[in-house]
């Protein structure tokens, strides 16, 4: 097997759910049974034995992350990797290490399933507060500098502002 390289990072925008990758992040909260935003969406997406197979898991503390079959989401999406991000508390925290260490374990995580493209929301940007300028800069940054045998990372905005952060960093 050849060791890991480079993968090609992409900015889009639009739903996680409907991405035509092998595995998708979740940006979940430790108990892994669902909530708001992203992690309400793929919940909904992948039916209700997401719950039950994280609940299984759970806890999963801030910065970890936790891997789940993707259930009723579409195919060729079949893992759903939940990490926990870091609140907000103005970056004197740990905050900016613990999102590294988000980005950098689901990337370990999806290397081990063999998985060959990824997609990530913007974790800890919703309810969490983390800036999503910096969110996007820890991001970017993370996921050129990790080893993987990813392929093909896409981070997937919700919004026209968060995609114009993601597309700025990676020119």
């Amino acid at each position: 097997m050849p060791g890991p390289g480079k993968p090609r990072i992409e900015a889009v925008r639009g739903d996680i759910t409907r991405e035509q990758v092998e595995a998708i992040v979740n940006a979940a909260n430790s108990a892994l049974r669902g909530g708001g935003g992203v992690d309400g969406a793929i919940h909904r997406a992948a039916g209700p034995r997401l719950a039950e197979a994280g609940a299984a898991l759970a806890p999963c503390q801030p910065g970890d992350a936790k891997a789940t079959p993707a259930f009723d989401l579409d195919p060729p999406v079949r893992h759903v990797i939940h990490t926990v991000g870091p609140v907000w508390h103005g970056g004197g925290q740990g905050e900016p290490g613990i999102l590294e260490s988000c980005y950098r374990r689901c990337l370990e995580i999806g290397t081990a399933l063999g998985v060959k493209s990824i997609a990530f929301p913007a974790i800890s940007t919703g309810v969490y507060g983390y800036p999503p300028a910096l969110a996007a800069d820890v991001a970017v940054q993370t996921l050129r500098a990790t080893p993987t045998r990813v392929e093909v990372i896409r981070l997937v905005a919700f919004d026209d502002f968060t995609y114009q952060l993601y597309l700025d960093r990676l020119t």
